[in-house]
């Protein structure tokens, strides 16, 4: 779309440069037919690729002119590249824009999702067109072996199956079919309801860590919970859906909730309120999640499938298919649920600190005040009740740091209070528990903003607790605080 619309408002051709890392980088500059909607090639150039193997240049570069109001397209401009950078955690962006501010995204993981693989069509997926494209091209003499050949999950069985029921003989010869044949046999295909589901192979999901990862690096919220939905498909085309609820740090706090869609890792920006996603979170009682629309939190959808179900030509709005709405509507009631047990642990945590601040205050003096009463040698309340700041002005960096190890053996109920003390910078924290000589996590990698804490309440029996820190931002300091308290009772 990019390349066309510069065509159309330029005429100018595109430059398109691309290299494997081998011995060669190779230069086209060309157009698009409209009409033919194929490219039009006007040059072509082989250059050589001299660095030594392992440090030869690989990458593709596109070169487009354009016409446009920067000025009043410069919010969407921004706005897109910050959520492309979300879910795509993995890659480095750097935009120079017109007025020569340079903007960049720096990538946070150096992990891919795994790529996608090449599968048949599936039979209820095949329109006539299709269908005659690949009538056209097999080499199969006979509809057995043509439906098994060109089509999805399709084995001899099921084959033998469709056939029959579709009144068509097994050694009948594809190509002998006529064009009503070919209409007919694909309304049969939609009709039979004995083909297996589509498998989701062909689609590259980003996944619940990478997922994760976008949303700290480009949302910082105090809080972040993930879910990808199983494969399901619509009208044969497998699809996957991703959830993702963010709440507090720098989510800001709107009249109405803050929704982010993304369509195979493509942000959709423009005609929000058309789109199916905003009926669905519109839908939801929140309340019951004890939230309301103007707290501040975001959701974050995204549909992975070989065919996206688009409402419109402009590819912006998502249409109301059945079981892509039913997904996308699973997926935010699950995220929201964990939302709503952060919230309730959340505010059952500040009212055990307040009541831990009050005994930590005074049972120290009412130890030595009932000792010297008694005249004996003051206890040793450790037993009881323990402090210790495991991280004193500590700096971040952009590898995880253990801090002090806390001895918890004793203790039935350990609180875990961080803090990021620096003015800018966000950092992450985990929290990690030694069960039979091996550490496990006990809280979640968790986004500090600047200024902002974390309580936690940990219950059982750990050997001992640590707490890990690093900068959420590639060489971007913050500054940790960090106390953990054990308790008896």
């Amino acid at each position: 779309m990019a390349i066309l619309y510069g065509q159309i408002t330029t005429n100018k051709p595109v430059k398109v440069i691309s290299s494997t890392g081998n011995s060669r980088i190779v230069e086209y500059r060309l157009m698009i037919d409209i009409e033919k909607n194929r490219p039009i090639i006007l040059d072509r150039k082989i250059h050589a690729n001299l660095r030594a193997k392992s440090k030869r240049w690989q990458g593709t570069v596109v070169e487009i002119h354009l016409r446009g109001s920067y000025a009043q397209a410069m919010p969407k401009v921004l706005e897109y590249l910050k959520q492309t950078a979300m879910v795509n955690p993995y890659a480095n962006i750097i935009f120079v824009d017109p007025r020569g501010r340079l903007y960049k995204f720096d990538r946070t993981v150096e992990k891919m999702p795994p790529p996608p693989k090449e599968i048949n069509p599936h039979p209820y997926g095949v329109d006539v067109e299709t269908l005659q494209r690949i009538i056209r091209s097999t080499t199969e003499d006979n509809m057995l072996k043509f439906m098994q050949k060109h089509f999805h999950r399709v084995g001899e069985k099921i084959a033998r199956d469709f056939l029959r029921k579709a009144g068509i003989p097994e050694d009948r010869d594809p190509k002998s079919l006529r064009p009503e044949e070919i209409v007919d046999l694909v309304e049969k295909m939609k009709e039979y309801d004995g083909f297996l589901p589509p498998e989701a192979d062909c689609l590259s999901p980003l996944g619940e860590d990478l997922l994760r990862e976008g949303v700290l690096k480009e949302l910082e919220p105090e809080f972040v919970a993930v879910h990808q939905r199983k494969p399901s498909a619509y009208s044969g085309h497998p699809f996957i859906v991703e959830v993702a609820i963010a709440y507090g740090g720098k989510v800001p706090a709107k009249d109405d909730i803050l929704l982010y869609r993304f369509a195979n890792k493509i942000p959709l920006v423009y005609d929000e309120s058309g789109d199916v996603c905003w009926k669905i979170v519109r839908s939801i009682n929140w309340r019951r999640y004890n939230l309301t629309p103007s707290m501040p939190f975001a959701i974050i959808i995204h549909v992975c499938s070989t065919k996206i179900p688009y409402k419109t030509l402009g590819k912006e709005i998502l249409a109301d298919q059945l079981e892509v709405s039913r997904e996308i509507l699973n997926g935010i009631r699950e995220v929201a649920r964990q939302l709503a047990r952060y919230l309730s642990r959340k505010e059952r945590v500040r009212r055990q600190v307040r009541r831990l601040a009050v005994f930590s205050r005074y049972l120290p003096k009412i130890a030595r005040f009932s000792a010297e009463l008694a005249g004996r040698k003051p206890p040793d309340i450790s037993k009881l009740y323990q402090r210790k700041q495991v991280f004193k002005d500590f700096v971040t960096s952009n590898e995880y740091v253990d801090s002090e190890i806390f001895d918890s053996r004793r203790y039935n109920v350990v609180f875990v209070h961080v803090r990021n003390r620096h003015e800018e910078n966000p950092a992450s924290v985990r929290v990690l528990g030694l069960v039979n000589s091996k550490w496990e996590v006990l809280i979640p990698e968790t986004a500090l903003t600047s200024g902002s804490e974390i309580y936690e309440t940990l219950r059982g029996k750990y050997e001992a607790i640590k707490i890990q820190a690093r900068s959420l931002k590639p060489n971007k300091e913050s500054l940790i605080d960090a106390y953990v308290d054990g308790l008896s009772q």
